[in-house]
Protein backbone atom coordinates (compact mmCIF):
# COMPACT_ATOMS: atom_id res chain seq x y z
CA UNK A 1 0.00 0.00 0.00
CA UNK A 2 1.46 3.44 -1.41
CA UNK A 3 1.22 6.99 0.62
CA UNK A 4 0.33 9.27 -1.78
CA UNK A 5 0.04 13.14 -1.78
CA UNK A 6 -1.76 14.82 -4.69
CA UNK A 7 -1.70 18.23 -5.13
CA UNK A 8 -4.73 20.26 -7.87
CA UNK A 9 -8.27 18.51 -7.27
CA UNK A 10 -8.92 19.25 -10.99
CA UNK A 11 -10.73 16.80 -13.07
CA UNK A 12 -7.62 14.71 -13.72
CA UNK A 13 -6.65 14.95 -9.83
CA UNK A 14 -9.93 13.67 -8.96
CA UNK A 15 -10.04 10.74 -11.33
CA UNK A 16 -6.55 10.02 -10.28
CA UNK A 17 -7.72 10.22 -6.48
CA UNK A 18 -10.68 7.80 -7.12
CA UNK A 19 -9.24 5.06 -8.82
CA UNK A 20 -5.76 5.23 -6.73
CA UNK A 21 -8.39 4.67 -3.69
CA UNK A 22 -9.50 1.93 -5.60
CA UNK A 23 -6.64 0.44 -5.56
CA UNK A 24 -6.01 0.77 -1.92
CA UNK A 25 -3.41 3.48 -1.43
CA UNK A 26 -3.48 5.79 1.55
CA UNK A 27 -3.93 9.40 -0.33
CA UNK A 28 -3.99 13.16 1.10
CA UNK A 29 -5.47 15.56 -1.20
CA UNK A 30 -4.27 19.51 -1.27
CA UNK A 31 -6.34 22.36 -3.35
CA UNK A 32 -7.26 26.09 -2.64
CA UNK A 33 -11.16 25.43 -3.04
CA UNK A 34 -12.78 23.95 -0.24
CA UNK A 35 -15.98 22.57 -2.45
CA UNK A 36 -13.50 20.86 -4.83
CA UNK A 37 -12.29 18.86 -1.63
CA UNK A 38 -15.88 17.61 -0.06
CA UNK A 39 -16.43 15.37 -3.17
CA UNK A 40 -12.79 13.74 -2.31
CA UNK A 41 -13.36 13.11 1.42
CA UNK A 42 -14.73 9.68 1.17
CA UNK A 43 -11.21 8.57 -0.68
CA UNK A 44 -8.90 10.03 1.25
CA UNK A 45 -6.91 9.87 4.77
CA UNK A 46 -6.35 13.41 4.71
CA UNK A 47 -7.66 16.73 2.69
CA UNK A 48 -5.78 19.96 3.18
CA UNK A 49 -7.34 23.72 2.16
CA UNK A 50 -4.26 25.36 1.04
CA UNK A 51 -1.93 27.37 -1.87
CA UNK A 52 1.12 25.02 -2.37
CA UNK A 53 3.00 27.93 -3.93
CA UNK A 54 3.14 29.39 -0.52
CA UNK A 55 6.42 26.93 1.50
CA UNK A 56 4.68 27.17 4.54
CA UNK A 57 1.52 25.18 3.29
CA UNK A 58 3.71 22.58 1.96
CA UNK A 59 6.02 21.85 5.06
CA UNK A 60 3.02 21.42 6.68
CA UNK A 61 2.27 18.60 4.39
CA UNK A 62 5.25 16.25 5.30
CA UNK A 63 6.37 15.53 1.99
CA UNK A 64 8.77 13.46 2.82
CA UNK A 65 6.71 11.05 3.98
CA UNK A 66 4.98 9.92 0.40
CA UNK A 67 5.96 7.79 -1.80
CA UNK A 68 5.03 9.56 -4.60
CA UNK A 69 3.86 12.83 -4.88
CA UNK A 70 1.72 14.26 -7.97
CA UNK A 71 1.40 17.48 -8.96
CA UNK A 72 -1.82 17.87 -10.65
CA UNK A 73 -1.80 21.60 -11.63
CA UNK A 74 -3.03 22.33 -14.83
CA UNK A 75 -4.01 25.78 -15.68
CA UNK A 76 -1.31 27.75 -14.51
CA UNK A 77 1.85 26.50 -15.01
CA UNK A 78 4.17 28.92 -13.03
CA UNK A 79 2.41 27.54 -10.07
CA UNK A 80 3.06 24.01 -11.48
CA UNK A 81 6.59 24.62 -12.03
CA UNK A 82 7.27 26.37 -8.85
CA UNK A 83 5.70 23.80 -6.68
CA UNK A 84 7.42 20.66 -8.55
CA UNK A 85 10.55 22.01 -7.70
CA UNK A 86 9.59 22.82 -4.33
CA UNK A 87 8.63 19.53 -3.00
CA UNK A 88 11.63 18.00 -4.74
CA UNK A 89 13.60 20.32 -2.70
CA UNK A 90 11.54 19.27 0.28
CA UNK A 91 12.98 15.12 -0.10
CA UNK A 92 10.12 14.34 -2.16
CA UNK A 93 10.99 10.77 -2.89
CA UNK A 94 9.49 10.33 -6.70
CA UNK A 95 7.58 13.62 -8.51
CA UNK A 96 4.89 12.66 -11.07
CA UNK A 97 4.19 16.46 -12.71
CA UNK A 98 0.94 16.91 -15.36
CA UNK A 99 1.94 18.50 -18.54
CA UNK A 100 0.02 20.14 -21.63
CA UNK A 101 2.54 21.03 -23.69
CA UNK A 102 5.92 19.55 -24.63
CA UNK A 103 7.51 22.84 -23.76
CA UNK A 104 5.88 22.42 -19.95
CA UNK A 105 7.46 18.88 -19.31
CA UNK A 106 10.88 20.17 -20.48
CA UNK A 107 10.71 22.88 -17.80
CA UNK A 108 9.25 20.11 -15.46
CA UNK A 109 11.79 17.51 -16.03
CA UNK A 110 14.48 19.84 -15.26
CA UNK A 111 12.95 21.45 -11.97
CA UNK A 112 12.79 18.36 -10.19
CA UNK A 113 9.70 16.12 -11.82
CA UNK A 114 11.12 12.57 -12.15
CA UNK A 115 8.12 11.65 -14.72
CA UNK A 116 6.05 13.77 -16.75
CA UNK A 117 2.66 12.42 -18.01
CA UNK A 118 -0.11 14.13 -20.57
CA UNK A 119 -3.61 12.82 -19.77
CA UNK A 120 -4.63 14.64 -22.50
CA UNK A 121 -2.12 14.12 -25.10
CA UNK A 122 -2.54 10.32 -23.94
CA UNK A 123 -6.48 10.02 -24.12
CA UNK A 124 -6.12 11.81 -27.65
CA UNK A 125 -3.58 9.72 -29.33
CA UNK A 126 -5.14 6.14 -27.82
CA UNK A 127 -8.68 7.57 -29.31
CA UNK A 128 -7.11 8.33 -32.52
CA UNK A 129 -5.54 4.75 -33.04
CA UNK A 130 -8.96 2.95 -31.64
CA UNK A 131 -11.02 4.77 -34.26
CA UNK A 132 -8.83 4.79 -37.10
CA UNK A 133 -9.88 1.54 -38.01
CA UNK A 134 -13.12 -0.65 -37.39
CA UNK A 135 -10.32 -3.63 -36.93
CA UNK A 136 -8.40 -2.01 -33.88
CA UNK A 137 -10.02 -2.65 -30.27
CA UNK A 138 -7.73 -1.25 -28.00
CA UNK A 139 -4.17 0.13 -27.90
CA UNK A 140 -1.51 0.90 -24.79
CA UNK A 141 1.73 2.19 -24.74
CA UNK A 142 4.13 0.10 -22.96
CA UNK A 143 6.93 3.09 -22.98
CA UNK A 144 7.93 6.02 -25.04
CA UNK A 145 8.91 3.37 -27.64
CA UNK A 146 6.72 0.44 -27.42
CA UNK A 147 2.96 -0.05 -27.93
CA UNK A 148 0.52 -2.60 -27.66
CA UNK A 149 -2.30 -3.13 -30.20
CA UNK A 150 -5.61 -5.34 -30.38
CA UNK A 151 -6.15 -5.92 -33.89
CA UNK A 152 -8.02 -8.08 -36.34
CA UNK A 153 -5.62 -10.31 -38.11
CA UNK A 154 -4.26 -8.96 -41.86
CA UNK A 155 -6.59 -10.83 -44.34
CA UNK A 156 -3.17 -12.55 -45.79
CA UNK A 157 -2.47 -13.66 -42.18
CA UNK A 158 -5.35 -15.86 -41.78
CA UNK A 159 -4.56 -19.72 -41.92
CA UNK A 160 -1.08 -19.35 -41.56
CA UNK A 161 1.11 -19.96 -38.45
CA UNK A 162 3.13 -17.99 -36.85
CA UNK A 163 6.49 -19.23 -38.35
CA UNK A 164 5.57 -18.51 -41.29
CA UNK A 165 4.13 -15.16 -41.13
CA UNK A 166 7.91 -14.10 -39.17
CA UNK A 167 6.16 -10.41 -38.74
CA UNK A 168 9.64 -9.89 -36.86
CA UNK A 169 11.08 -9.82 -40.03
CA UNK A 170 8.19 -8.63 -41.99
CA UNK A 171 6.73 -6.04 -39.95
CA UNK A 172 9.12 -5.73 -36.79
CA UNK A 173 6.42 -6.73 -34.53
CA UNK A 174 5.80 -9.78 -32.15
CA UNK A 175 1.94 -11.16 -31.43
CA UNK A 176 1.82 -11.71 -27.63
CA UNK A 177 -1.19 -13.85 -27.92
CA UNK A 178 -4.92 -13.80 -29.08
CA UNK A 179 -8.39 -12.93 -28.10
CA UNK A 180 -11.35 -15.19 -28.46
CA UNK A 181 -14.81 -14.13 -26.92
CA UNK A 182 -12.86 -11.47 -25.05
CA UNK A 183 -10.88 -13.80 -23.32
CA UNK A 184 -7.18 -14.00 -23.66
CA UNK A 185 -4.42 -16.21 -24.33
CA UNK A 186 -1.00 -15.56 -24.20
CA UNK A 187 2.12 -17.00 -24.82
CA UNK A 188 0.72 -18.97 -28.13
CA UNK A 189 3.72 -20.78 -29.77
CA UNK A 190 4.81 -20.48 -33.50
CA UNK A 191 2.73 -23.14 -35.07
CA UNK A 192 0.19 -21.59 -33.87
CA UNK A 193 -2.71 -20.99 -36.91
CA UNK A 194 -4.32 -17.88 -37.25
CA UNK A 195 -7.95 -17.70 -37.67
CA UNK A 196 -10.32 -14.67 -38.88
CA UNK A 197 -12.22 -13.67 -36.29
CA UNK A 198 -10.21 -13.18 -33.70
CA UNK A 199 -7.74 -10.55 -32.15
CA UNK A 200 -4.33 -10.44 -31.92
CA UNK A 201 -2.22 -8.51 -29.32
CA UNK A 202 0.82 -7.35 -30.94
CA UNK A 203 4.19 -5.54 -29.53
CA UNK A 204 6.43 -3.76 -30.95
CA UNK A 205 7.82 -0.06 -31.67
CA UNK A 206 4.97 2.27 -32.70
CA UNK A 207 6.76 2.73 -36.22
CA UNK A 208 6.35 -0.59 -36.57
CA UNK A 209 3.03 -1.48 -35.20
CA UNK A 210 2.33 1.96 -37.23
CA UNK A 211 2.93 0.01 -40.46
CA UNK A 212 0.31 -3.04 -39.31
CA UNK A 213 -2.46 -0.07 -38.91
CA UNK A 214 -1.65 1.40 -41.85
CA UNK A 215 -2.53 -2.04 -43.94
CA UNK A 216 -5.84 -2.50 -41.65
CA UNK A 217 -7.20 0.53 -43.34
Amino acid sequence: MKSILIIGMGRFGQHLCRNMAELGSQIMVVDEIEETMEEMLPFVVSAKIGDCTRLEVLESLGIGNFDVVFVCIGTNFQSSLEITSMVKEMGARHVISKANRDIHAKFLLRNGADEVIYPDKDIALRTAVRFSSDKVFDYMELSDEFTVCEILPLEDWVGKTLRELDLRREYGVTVLGHKVNHKAKFAINADYRIKKEEHLLIVGEWESVGKVLKELG
